[in-house]
């Protein structure tokens, strides 16, 4: 039956071309008027005479009879033919209706058939093939353009004349005649339409090519106004439609929008809304303007209609989402959207006049605004981002207090809940890793990408920069892909900020001003499974010693990543402001050191008088006070070691104040000293040095009347040096740089350009950590950092001694060391591998000097003479074996270091005889009769750092050399410390990896020691290093590795694996999968050799 209906629409809608022939010279019109009567008569012929239209002329009957709109005596012809399609299209609805009942009423069997290809599932009886969706879409198309479009007012919709120049012809064919009942029949098509439309398989043939259409025919009908000029005819009245049908109208329309897919009605709407209201003529239009060109001007009332049916679309759930696709799908990325997407952003900030309030309005979108921000798409998440950046930017631009309330707090959320966080919550997680990460990549887009610093944005920032700078201090640590998000947005905040916001951010980051809004207490940031970072509860930590090693460390730590911070900025005046703003405050402190302590003598004799709470709280805020004082010394410690002095001081005006706070500290050592006899020979040789670099600076080649205002401010210093320093030398200077700078250059004494020699020649002598020394030595020790970094300063030649009348180094405890001897050690080059003027005695003596900067050169000279095959040193080993181990226990540092060092250099130059000897310690502890039995344990593990550097050494003879150590290593990893147990295991996977073919016998049983102790071991760091020692065997082997551990390799992967699965330690299941990553390329390699390119010479016989 369905076949039939659909044959009698072909029958109604054949071409032109199988119609009996025509006059060829009549128009195209009277062809079109032909075609339409004969197609109509052929029709009608077939469903009397045709027994197969039997039933569809039965159906057709019945729907004539309900259609009270339809008429057998209208004369016009296109009218007439509409009216048979929309019988037909009627007829085929309420048969496909009818069916699907049936069909959905039918019960399914009650024996299941196997479900096969052959046995496939009934379909539907609405569901059409191809052709006859063809033909049903020609039907459609000849309805819309006869009986729809035609009857549009003058603006609404697109003309058939825009579409084809047929379609204006066809056009021009229906308006011709007179045509009383436009409105009626506007109805009758609309009302059949969507009739059909209550069909889903017909709705998707209907709305799919003729949705505008339908949307202009119902906006005509049910919102156009009546004409008010009263010269209608009664026939006119009569066919006007009545208020109840406009109201139909209305709530088709209504329904209509609520059921199509948004983007699409929303394209829809901005069409029917028009162009601009005067449009020039298409033949005059060109390039982009054509297509705005071929939107004609919309009558007022359709323009309202539209802006108000977009508005409601703008603001109902996932409305924000629907305008950006209608109006950016398709597109491509280029220059034409990023237009396109200003233009959505203008139009989302806009707040509509339907909205009941801005408030309501930004409520309502500014979430849909963020939700642009988190698409996977890749060309969809650029289009959005774009979109959603220029919006917020635009909305904190021009509404600041609702894009606070409702886009930058929301967006700013978990970073504000990581400040605010409480142990309160049963969880222990306060911040998700997913959280955390859509908030700082969102950050990042809108503030890093957008682009547009605003007041609003760097204060909302500035109060969640404490949190970001923890988290990348915490990226910094570990391998996550929050690491590059953060440092940009903090590098964004500090560049764009102002210097007058910026100083006191970094002093709070860097923990010299009191901190806000830092991490809730108790709480850290731990790694996520993702790769990213979650905030969690931390472990109450009971040893106190290891609380403070922590916080120390974490301190440390902090600084250190700050000045990464501060030297990535390369082309801003901060690092060097700030570094300014240290120096100045230091400046300050030197000044008021005098005052305090005559203050503080005053209180002491005054403690008597004091009760118990006073005198505990002038402790506390005495501590405080040098607390501070330490924190600024290790925060320019810190600076000076991490950032260049080309980006500490980058302009003279920047070296001006430089050489003012270090001039300025000059006469505060002079006002505090009492005599010359107290003076420090390296204040002389600094200030000497800062003198020759304002000397430098003067004769340059073109200094400005700017330049030389700037060095104003050292008149002042200058002058008072020039009358109290006790040196003749140094006030001659500084009175002759007075006069320079005071006279703009027009007065330049000879001996200036002299000047700059000698702190040239004393700065090559200067060690590294020389300063600028106060009253105390303690405040000498760390502020000289700060006069290394002008960039003025000659370079030092470290490849040069130095001269011995000046050399006048400092060892590392700040004590001076005046003219010693060993001071020439400290003080020359990198490649003076040689002492030049002391025995080895003299060594040896000096080697058990209390002084620990003393005994620590003294071990590494001879270190060096060791290492170069003394004669001496070769004769007296045994007692240079016997320092070195007495020095490894020491509990300094720079002492065992240096003795390891020591160590590691006898057991290469001599290592069958010292070998044993370190195994032997490292095994059983301390051999010497003064070792400290409570420290064994401490000294086994440097013994084991001396022995990993003695295996690092070995090269292609550790299969010889390395056969005692193995023995060792493996009784190592069943001792009952952990620590040694770690330690054996780091020094057999050191060692493993150098045996290369000689490790195949020792394969099994390197495989059964790892494999148990990584399933059975309880410790996390002996679990870590066994994992960590297969890595670095596959490491080592590299394409050796099928070859040696053929037999053990399957135990090594499934060992691995078993990790990765079932090891509660994260850092372990790392160290696995690295480890894995190893032998996946290895078996790459090996699988998929690489092809190479080479030509084989066989030599016949």
């Amino acid at each position: 039956m369905t076949s039939a209906i659909l044959s009698a629409l072909n029958v109604l809608t054949k071409p032109l071309g199988e119609v009996s022939a025509h006059d060829a010279q009549s128009s195209q019109q009277e062809a079109l008027l032909e075609a339409l009567r004969a197609n109509r008569a052929s029709l009608l012929e077939q469903l009397q005479s045709d027994g197969g239209f039997k039933e569809v002329r039965r159906l057709r009957e019945e729907a004539m009879a309900e259609a009270h709109w339809f008429s057998n005596d209208t004369k016009d012809t296109t009218w007439s033919f509409v009216q048979e399609c929309l019988l037909l299209l009627l007829t085929l609805a309420r048969h496909l209706s009818a069916e699907l009942e049936l069909f959905n009423q039918t019960p399914a069997p009650s024996a299941p058939k196997p479900r096969t290809p052959e046995m496939a599932p009934p379909l539907p009886p609405d569901v059409l093939s191809v052709t006859q969706q063809k033909t049903l879409g020609a039907a459609l198309q000849f309805v819309v353009s006869l009986g729809l479009s035609p009857y549009l007012a003058p603006g609404v919709g697109v003309p058939l004349g825009r579409r084809s120049a047929f379609g204006g012809m066809v056009e021009q064919l229906v308006r011709g005649g007179a045509v009383s009942a436009v409105g009626r029949r506007l109805l009758t098509t609309v009302n059949v339409l969507l009739e059909l439309a209550e069909l889903s398989s017909l709705a998707t043939l209907v709305f799919t090519r003729h949705l505008g259409d339908v949307m202009a025919a119902l906006c005509q009908l049910g919102y156009q106004p009546h004409r008010a000029d009263g010269c209608s005819t009664e026939e006119e009245k009569m066919e006007e439609l009545s208020a109840e049908e406009r109201r139909t109208c209305r709530e088709a329309l209504k329904s209509l929008l609520g059921k199509v897919y948004q983007p699409i009605v929303i394209k829809e709407l901005l069409i029917l809304q028009g162009g601009p209201k005067q449009s020039r003529p298409v033949g005059s239009s060109s390039g982009s303007s054509s297509s705005r060109a071929a939107l004609g001007s919309a009558p007022a009332w359709l323009r309202r209609l539209c802006g108000q049916l977009l508005s409601e679309r703008l603001m109902q759930p996932k409305g924000v989402q629907a305008v950006v696709r209608a109006i950016l799908e398709g597109g491509t990325g280029g220059e034409s959207d990023w237009r396109k997407c200003d233009g959505v952003a203008r139009i989302l900030v806009a707040c509509p006049q339907q909205s009941a309030s801005a408030d309501s309005y930004y409520r309502q979108v500014c979430p849909q605004i963020l939700d642009l921000l988190h698409f996977k798409d890749k060309l969809t998440a650029q289009q959005f981002q774009r979109v959603a950046t220029r919006a917020v930017l635009s909305v904190v631009q021009e509404k600041p207090s609702f894009a606070q309330q409702y886009l930058l707090a929301p967006l700013l959320a978990p970073l504000h809940r990581c400040t605010t966080a409480s142990n309160d919550a049963h969880s222990l997680v306060a911040v998700e890793e997913w959280e955390l990460t859509r908030c700082v990549e969102d950050v990042y887009k809108i503030w890093v990408v957008g682009n547009s610093p605003s007041a609003p944005l760097l204060k909302a920032l500035e109060e969640v920069l404490p949190v970001i700078f923890t988290l990348f201090c915490f990226t910094k640590q570990n391998v996550s892909h929050l690491r590059a998000s953060c440092q940009e947005i903090l590098q964004w905040y500090l560049h764009h900020s102002e210097t007058s916001a910026a100083l006191p951010a970094l002093r709070q980051l860097s923990g010299l001003q009191e901190q806000k809004n830092t991490l809730a207490a108790d709480f850290h940031f731990t790694p996520g499974s993702d790769g990213g970072a979650r905030l969690s509860c931390r472990d109450s930590c009971s040893d106190e010693d290891d609380a403070l090693y922590e916080k120390l460390s974490g301190e440390q730590w902090r600084l250190e990543c700050l000045m990464q911070l501060l030297a990535e900025l390369k082309d801003s005046d901060l690092p060097g402001d700030f570094f300014l703003d240290l120096l100045q405050e230091l400046t300050s402190w030197a000044a008021a050191e005098e005052e305090e302590e005559e203050e503080e003598e005053k209180q002491e004799l005054d403690v008597s008088a004091m009760t118990l709470l006073e005198v505990e709280q002038q402790l506390l805020g005495r501590a405080a006070r040098r607390g501070q004082k330490l924190a600024l010394l290790q925060v320019l410690a810190v600076m000076v070691e991490c950032v260049e002095h080309t980006v500490l001081l980058r302009k003279n005006t920047q070296v001006v104040d430089f050489m003012v706070s270090l001039l300025q500290r000059a006469c505060v050592g002079l006002d505090q000293a009492s005599s010359p006899s107290l003076g420090n020979p390296v204040e002389s040789q600094t200030l000497s040095m800062g003198m020759g670099l304002v000397a430098t600076l003067l004769s340059g080649p073109q200094l400005t009347a700017e330049d030389y205002s700037s060095m104003s401010r050292l008149l002042s210093p200058l002058e008072t040096l020039s009358q109290k320093h006790p040196e003749v030398v140094v006030q001659e200077l500084a009175s002759n740089l007075r006069a320079v700078i005071a006279t703009h250059g027009a007065y330049r004494p000879e001996n200036l350009t002299a000047a700059t020699a000698p702190s040239s020649k004393d700065s090559e002598t200067k060690p590294k950590n020389n300063s600028v020394p106060l009253k105390k030595k303690k405040k000498t020790q760390t502020e000289g950092n700060a006069s290394q970094t002008s960039p003025h300063s000659p370079p030092l030649d470290t490849n040069t001694p130095s001269s011995t009348h000046t050399r006048h180094p400092v060892s590392s405890g700040g004590s001076v060391a005046g003219t010693r001897p060993k001071g020439e050690g400290r003080s020359s080059g990198k490649n003076d591998t040689s002492p030049p003027t002391k025995t080895f005695s003299d060594w040896l003596l000096e080697a058990c000097d209390p002084d620990v900067p003393t005994r620590a050169f003294a071990l590494r000279a001879l270190t060096r003479m060791v290492q170069n095959g003394d004669p001496e040193a070769v004769q007296a080993q045994e007692k240079v074996l016997i320092l070195f181990l007495e020095n490894l226990e020491h509990e300094d540092s720079f002492i065992y270091l240096s003795a390891i060092q020591g160590l590691a250099a006898l057991a290469d130059s001599y290592p069958e005889r010292i070998l044993e000897r370190l195994l032997k310690d490292f095994q059983h502890g301390p051999s010497l009769p003064t070792s400290n039995k409570d420290h064994s344990l401490e000294t086994r593990l440097k013994m084991g750092e001396v022995l990993m550097r003695a295996s690092r050494a070995m090269g292609e003879l550790a299969p010889h050399l390395g056969r005692p150590l193995l023995a060792v290593f493996l009784q190592g990893t069943r001792d009952l410390d952990q620590s040694v147990r770690a330690s054996s295991l780091s020094n057999l996977g050191e060692l493993y990896q150098r045996l290369d073919y000689a490790l195949g016998p020792l394969a099994q049983e390197l495989s059964s020691c790892l494999t148990a102790l990584i399933k059975t071991e309880k410790e996390a760091e002996v679990r870590r290093a066994a994992v960590h020692v297969i890595a670095l065997l596959l490491r080592g082997l590299s394409d050796k590795t099928t070859q040696v551990l053929s037999d053990v390799l399957l135990d090594l992967y499934r060992a691995l694996k078993w990790v990765v699965r079932s090891d509660p330690d994260e850092v372990t299941v790392l160290h696995a999968q690295l480890a894995l990553e190893e032998l996946d390329d290895v078996m790459r390699r090996f699988i998929f050799p690489k092809q190479k390119l080479e030509k084989k010479i066989v030599v016949l016989p």
